[in-house]
């Protein structure tokens, strides 16, 4: 029963692709795999970690992250093209969830390269130390399905999707061991994606091929300050991953700046 209904959802993620540019209340996302609005919206969410309308805002803001990259339409055009009517709106969206506005991600091209080699150049990966003695260290490993080798960005989210700001996070330059000190007790989503050295800017921008994980079930950090060691592979993208919003740049020159703090103390 429960791999039919997945099916089913797999289908309705197929159909929000293809229907994107339209209207797509929760009514008809629930008719096109013939449930009610109740029972679709409870499957979906125990499927994709999110509600449906949340994932489907989701997918427009990645579509707006294309057309800002790839054509000349203003950014007020391109809030249309999603269904925003408001550009107040849209630019205040936007930013929330990529974590730049509109206009500063379209400049980011110039500079997604530049934080790209300095990390290669990185001799010295420590970072200034969040740690506090009360507050958890998460510790982890991260392998990979393929081989790669790059820099793998890691971070803890309110939500199972990768958006705006993790809480918490760090980067590493190749596959193994992270931790991530100074979390606070709270309830998270480990999410991770990975960037090749030599990875063009535009894909850096648009990470829809880069290997990812994330953790479908929340992690619960109490007061121990040494919680459960976390286990995480990296995969080529599935169907039901939700875009990676977030834009890597902004990860990679926040991580940059650690390193630059650390190695001036």
């Amino acid at each position: 029963m429960g791999t039919a209904r997945y099916a089913e959802i797999d289908e309705i993620i197929t159909y929000i692709g293809k229907h994107l540019d339209e209207p797509l209340p929760l009514n008809r996302l629930a008719a096109h795999v013939a449930y009610s609005p109740y029972h679709f919206a409870r499957i979906f969410k125990e499927r994709m970690g999110l509600p449906p309308l949340y994932y489907v805002s989701s997918l427009r803001l990645q579509r707006a992250k294309e057309l800002l990259l790839n054509t000349n339409y203003s950014i007020r055009d391109i809030g249309l093209e999603i269904g925003q009517q408001s550009l107040g709106t849209f630019t205040t969206r936007f930013t929330e969830r990529v974590g730049v506005t509109p206009a500063e991600f379209r400049t980011q091209q110039l500079h997604a390269d530049h934080h790209l080699q300095a990390l290669k150049r990185l001799a010295d990966w420590r970072t200034v130390s969040a740690a506090v003695p009360q507050y958890a260290t998460v510790r982890g490993t991260i392998q990979a399905e393929v081989p790669f080798e790059g820099v793998i960005l890691i971070g803890l989210f309110a939500r199972p999707i990768p958006e705006g700001m993790p809480l918490y996070g760090t980067l590493i330059s190749s596959l193994g061991d992270f931790s991530i000190p100074g979390v606070k007790p709270g309830t998270y989503y480990l999410m991770a994606t990975s960037v090749a050295w030599g990875m063009r800017a535009k894909d850096v921008l648009l990470p829809q091929a880069t290997l990812r994980t994330r953790s479908k079930k929340p992690i619960v950090i109490g007061s121990h300050p040494y919680p459960p060691h976390l286990e995480a592979m990296l995969h080529p993208p599935h169907p039901e991953d939700p875009p990676i919003l977030i834009s890597l740049p902004l990860l990679m020159n926040s991580f940059l700046q650690r390193t630059v703090q650390h190695s001036h103390r």
